[in-house]
Order: structure tokens, then C-alpha cells, then sequence
């Protein structure tokens, strides 16, 4: 498993029965996680003390519940980056912490490379991903479907000091824009994708990327420049494994270029267990 182990605004205080409790830059909110199937005693004391508790629904769904009135929104920093935070009706807060542990591998790839790089964003939701590889010194082309997520994105840039830099923020369909920019030739040396586990299209169609994966990391690959840097896919999908997507990228990105594969888990440490909460998994294709 890798680590996001290099926060100092956000922590995992401790986990039991389905739930995480968080410190979001003084911030504590406890939040289900379907993952947590274990029921050790809840040891901190601040599990009493939590700002915000998201309670799931059982017709699906959920609800917020806090102990006092919260702050519409606040800040946290993670290195250069800045960020918005705030409870969504959705349980999420706007960032996925865990996430960091892949800016860190992409903004010292695109230092390394000592190029122009142009980066393709894909599902990229309120742009961790974007404002890293800008950081960098990368050109970011920023696409997710949501217009509010990415009027977030964009805010978070201003946060960060990156308004100046070359990003597109596109508001599209990612599928249909990468078609798009196949059909006019625009090429990337990296592509980045965090698509949802599920979803459904403009005519009601259901979308499950389990479904879907290998078709969509297939017509991504078509984007790629002659020289790419690297290629990477997240998922919290949970019936799609890490060694699955490495698969695929071995099947299709690795078969046009010369490069290697990697894939595992990414999680967080968990301070009262000193164990690490697994997050996600991700699988990368890089050069060499």
C-alpha cells in the first residue's frame, strides 16, 4: 500500500464500526466508510467531541448532524496547495486526502522529465490532481461534468496562487471530449482519470465502470503523445482490483509504449491503531 503519509492539516484519528473520525484542519467530522467492518472500542475521546456526523439512510443517502453551527467552508493546505473545504450533502468534504500520495508521484515525475508537459485531467472533480501537476510546471487540460465542481476547481487554483497558470477548465462529458480531441488531433504526454464507480447518462443509460473501464482507458490512450510520461487510473470501485487495472494499462497503454506497470492501494494512517485505512487503488503506467 502507499501512503499519503505527508499531511499536516489532516489526520485519521481513529476508525470503528463503519465510521472514520477526521480532523480536517481542527475540524472534527466522523464519516461512514463501508470499508471499516471492524468494531474495536472507540478509545478517543473525540468521538464525542466531533463537529459533524454524517448519518446514512437506509432508503440510501444521508444526513449531517452537528454539534454546533459549522463554518460554511474553511481552508487546508497541503505543501503549495490550497483548499476548500466544506460537508456536502454526500458525506464528502470537496477533497479526498488519501489522493495526495499521487500528486506527490505526478508533480515529481513532470519535475523530473526537465520538459513541457501537458497533462489531461479526466473526472477531475474539484482538482488536486490539476493543481498539482500545475505546481509543477505542467500545462493542465481540467475536464468533469459537473459545472459546480469545476467553478470548486477553479477556486481552489486561486487559493493556491495558480490562476496565472495554463489550465483549460472544460465542463464536458469526459468520454465525448476525449473522442473530441482525437478527432482534432490534440495529443497529452500524461493522462490522469478518477472516473465514478457508477453513474448514468443523459438518456438514463446505466454506467458501471466495471463495464466500461477497458473501453474508456482504450479510447484515453488515443490522446497520448509519442513520447507520454505517464498514464494513471483510480478507482473506489471495490470489485475492481488494483492488478486488474494494471492489467488493462498492460493491455492497451503498455502495448503502444515502452514503459512499466505498477498498481496497489493507497490509504492513511490511522493514529489510535497506528494501522493504515485502505483509500482507493491506483495503477500507473510510466515511461522507462
Amino acid at each position: 500500500m502507499r501512503i499519503a503519509e505527508n499531511w499536516k492539516e489532516y489526520r485519521i484519528i481513529d476508525t470503528s464500526d463503519q465510521e472514520k473520525l477526521e480532523s480536517w484542519n481542527g475540524n472534527i467530522l466522523i464519516r461512514p466508510d463501508p470499508q471499516i467492518i471492524w468494531k474495536t472500542p472507540k478509545r478517543s475521546p473525540y468521538w464525542e467531541k466531533a463537529l459533524g456526523h454524517y448519518h446514512r439512510s437506509s432508503s440510501g443517502g444521508g444526513s449531517w448532524s452537528f454539534s454546533k453551527k459549522p463554518p460554511e467552508s474553511w481552508v487546508m493546505s497541503y505543501g503549495d496547495l490550497r483548499f476548500l473545504i466544506k460537508p456536502t450533502g454526500f458525506k464528502h468534504t470537496g477533497l479526498f486526502p488519501e489522493q495526495a500520495v499521487n500528486w506527490d508521484f505526478m508533480a515529481k515525475k513532470i519535475r523530473d522529465s526537465k520538459r513541457e508537459i501537458n497533462v489531461l485531467n479526466l473526472f477531475a472533480y474539484t482538482g488536486g490532481a490539476t493543481l498539482a501537476c500545475a505546481n509543477a510546471g505542467a500545462s493542465v487540460c481540467h475536464v468533469d461534468a459537473s459545472k459546480g465542481m469545476v467553478a470548486w476547481a477553479r477556486e481552489n487554483a486561486s487559493l493556491s496562487g495558480l490562476s496565472q497558470k495554463p489550465i483549460r477548465w472544460i465542463v464536458d462529458d469526459c468520454e465525448k471530449f476525449i473522442a473530441r480531441e482525437i478527432r482534432r488531433g490534440r495529443r497529452y504526454d500524461a493522462v490522469i482519470m478518477d472516473p465514478p464507480s457508477y453513474g448514468r447518462g443523459p438518456g438514463g443509460e446505466v454506467w458501471k465502470l466495471e463495464d466500461c473501464v477497458y473501453d474508456l482507458v482504450s479510447l484515453c490512450s488515443g490522446v497520448l503523445s509519442d513520447d507520454p510520461l505517464f498514464f494513471l487510473i483510480n478507482s473506489y470501485t471495490t470489485g475492481l482490483s488494483p492488478s486488474v487495472m494494471g492489467y488493462i494499462l498492460g493491455e492497451t497503454v503498455n502495448r503502444r509504449f515502452e514503459g512499466k506497470v505498477t498498481f496497489d492501494e493507497i490509504g492513511l494512517p490511522v493514529e489510535e491503531s497506528g494501522l493504515c485505512l485502505p483509500c482507493g487503488s491506483t495503477a500507473i503506467w510510466q515511461k522507462g
